[in-house]
């Protein structure tokens, strides 16, 4: 396993992998065999950035079977998907800001994101397991009240898409089979979520597969497989961490 990060250190950015407390830096494309430079960085002296810069981040709804009985929805056949906007992309360790012109609800949603490591379009699973870079974590931020605040019209887009509001990070994973994996998010220290990504309705390769006979995905894309039972509303200064071992832990107040 290793875990890919990308920082800010003295001005620049640079990216690479996390080594203990130190990252040891790479150059080159970090989805076509990066080199490694030989330097290295002290983790505690970088600053954490969104891991890579994708072309869209796209989130699925309903995609987890304890959360769709509890809420008696149907079994989706194909990924129920919406986009966030780049504008919302954020790194760990920021404070997510509450918009200042909305006084709703804002609700955290854990959950693993997939990391595209390379041009997928109409592929099959085989293709897009291969395609996979890594995974990461993902508080997906909504600004509920939006949402079907329309009753003719339900805002996805525009309650996903605030400033601060697409939180993943730290890190990528690459190694790992998503199927071991147990996504948790504590809100102050305690703990609100806690569920087996093997609950999935639509596996990562099954989601990759099927949203790349719509869209083109591209190298540092990234989607968001959907959350469980327990996202919850955020108070101002409140503390939420999302953590998934083998990744690291997502960790961002409200400001």
């Amino acid at each position: 396993m290793t875990l890919w990060v990308r920082y800010a250190l003295e001005g620049e950015i640079g990216f690479g992998t996390i080594e203990g407390d130190q990252i040891a830096e790479y150059r080159g494309d970090p989805f076509q065999a990066p080199q490694p430079t030989g330097r290295t960085t002290a983790l505690a002296d970088a600053t954490l950035l969104t891991p890579t810069l994708p072309s869209k981040f796209i989130g699925l709804w309903n995609n987890y079977h304890a959360a769709a009985a509890k809420a008696g929805n149907a079994i989706p056949e194909e990924p129920l998907y919406f986009l966030k906007g780049a504008n919302s992309f954020h790194p760990t360790g920021v404070p997510i800001r509450t918009p200042r012109h909305y006084d709703g609800k804002i609700v955290f949603e854990g959950e693993l994101g997939i990391v595209i490591g390379r041009r997928l379009f109409d592929v099959d699973e085989a293709a897009a397991t291969a395609g996979i870079f890594g995974y990461t974590c993902v508080n997906d931020v909504t600004a509920f009240d939006v949402l079907n605040r329309d009753p003719s019209f339900a805002q996805w887009a525009r309650a996903k898409s605030f400033d601060t509001f697409g939180v993943f990070g730290p890190a990528i994973a690459t190694g790992l089979d998503p199927a071991t994996l147990t996504i948790r998010t504590l809100v102050n220290g305690r703990e609100r979520q806690n569920y087996p990504a093997s609950d999935m309705i639509l596996p990562p390769a099954r989601i990759v597969s099927l949203i790349s006979r719509e869209m083109t995905l591209e190298p540092g894309d990234v989607i968001a497989c959907g959350t469980s039972l327990g996202a919850g509303v955020m108070r101002a200064g409140a503390e939420v961490e999302v953590v998934i071992d083998g990744i690291g832990t997502l960790g961002n107040t409200l400001a």
